[in-house]
């Protein structure tokens, strides 16, 4: 599912895993990437393919459990122009992820949040500021493009 161009802005990728959709996201342009992910062996990957394509300067790496973690993020997450979630499927996380960045002033406004569920996850087209943009499915799993109210900051990363 495309996003448009990325160029100069600042994502976040929650639940990184590999990192695989912060890396693409600066491969296509974006100016810096924060990534979270509390699994250590996940990390050590994430480090490796940074180190690898030469990212280190471009790139954070936040050790932390969530939804724990997001109060360490409001900076972080105020900021950001697109956040990726990825979390496990089949529990609560989309949703706390959703009730968790919903909260006006979390996210800025125009933020995407782009959330992986499971197909069989109930995952609401709105919550608090985040109204549902556009959905689709890829077998099982289900991506949801979401976008904070408001109005967008001046400039990308603004």
């Amino acid at each position: 599912m495309s996003l448009g161009p990325l160029d100069g802005q600042r994502v976040v990728d929650l639940f990184a895993g590999s990192g695989a959709l912060a890396i693409e996201a600066l491969s296509r342009g974006a100016e810096h990437a924060d990534l979270v992910e509390v699994d250590r062996r996940a990390r050590e990957t994430i480090e490796r393919n940074v180190r690898d394509l030469g990212l280190e300067s471009r790139v954070k790496l936040w050790p932390l459990r969530l939804p724990a973690g997001y109060a360490r993020l409001r900076a972080i997450l105020a900021r950001a122009d697109v956040v990726f979630a990825d979390p496990p499927y089949g529990g609560r996380e989309a949703r706390e992820t959703l009730e968790a960045l919903g909260h006006e002033g979390v996210l800025r406004g125009g933020a995407r949040l782009v959330l992986e569920s499971h197909g069989k996850d109930e995952v609401p087209e709105a919550v608090g500021v985040l109204l549902r943009e556009r959905e689709r499915r890829y077998g099982e799993t289900v991506v949801h493009v979401y976008r904070a109210a408001g109005a967008p900051a001046e400039g990308p990363g603004a």
